[in-house]
């Protein structure tokens, strides 16, 4: 089953990083969040990706090739242009870096995958974003529910942690406390008749789901664990905090990483 991650936006609201690098690529303990997000993905046993680039996708493709090369020895076919890299350390993955355009918006990256996704069910998820969602119990949900595509609703987190008042005198500081409203949580599980509520390339994914949920093809996976977009600088902060503590919930592939689950949700 197929891995669909969307890594082509400029991610301007992150511009410190992404005036050199494409949002996807901005690190969390030394590795890309894209990274962290294949490895959740990698944790439940789906290791194909089928990446959408766009915005600095050269990034992207040197960071793998890279990636690949210094992880262990390396094998040059001159004549045959291929290559061959054989480390105990490389991860065993299939990763596809397709080049969707620079101006295309969300749900037209998503159509410009179609020839690489093939016919089955697929996963969808932004390259900014990490979260304990048990994916196979999504998967399962989604099964059930029969319909075209599962969104994953989350609740956002609340920026500001609370004061325990008592008149004037403060009692207490609390945790910043989730705001109990669902909000798009971005991890996705849909079928290839998504694609045809995509027109093409100026085509964004908020109106395709309006769409989808219109025609009641659309249902929400409720997740009540962590979950953490990395849209500022303030929220690459607080997650690269969390990784160095050793306190990093999306961490699944990490064992000890389960015992978090449910107890850090703040927000810088």
């Amino acid at each position: 089953m197929k891995v669909a991650i969307l890594a082509g936006g400029s991610g301007s609201r992150l511009s410190e990083e992404t005036m050199v690098k494409p949002k996807p690529m901005v690190e969390i303990g030394n590795m890309p969040i894209l990274w962290h997000i294949m490895r959740h993905y990698a944790h439940y046993g789906f290791t194909d990706f089928v990446i959408a680039l766009g915005y600095k996708g050269e990034y992207i493709k040197k960071w793998f090739s890279d990636y690949a090369a210094l992880s262990g020895n390396i094998t040059f076919h001159l004549g045959k242009g291929t290559v061959e890299v054989e480390s105990p350390e490389l991860l065993d993955w299939k990763v596809e870096l397709i080049d969707t355009g620079l101006k295309t918006q969300t749900a037209g990256r998503i159509k410009r995958l179609r020839p690489y996704l093939g016919e089955g069910t697929f996963f969808m998820t932004f390259g900014d974003g990490v979260s304990t969602v048990n994916l196979w119990q999504q998967l399962e949900f989604h099964r059930r529910q029969g319909k075209l595509a599962t969104i994953t609703a989350v609740h956002p987190p609340a920026r500001f942690g609370q004061l325990i008042l008592e008149n004037d005198q403060v009692l207490e500081f609390t945790e910043k406390p989730l705001d109990q409203s669902w909000i798009n949580g971005g991890f996705f599980v849909m079928e290839p008749g998504v694609f045809d509520y995509i027109e093409g390339d100026q085509t964004d994914l908020k109106e395709t789901l309006e769409r989808l949920a219109a025609d009641r093809q659309l249902a929400a996976y409720k997740h009540e664990g962590f979950w953490q977009p990395m849209d500022a600088l303030r929220d690459k902060t607080y997650l690269e905090s969390l990784w160095e503590s050793g306190k990093a919930p999306w961490k699944v592939w990490d064992e000890s990483a389960r015992a978090l689950e449910g107890k850090v949700f703040g927000q810088v």
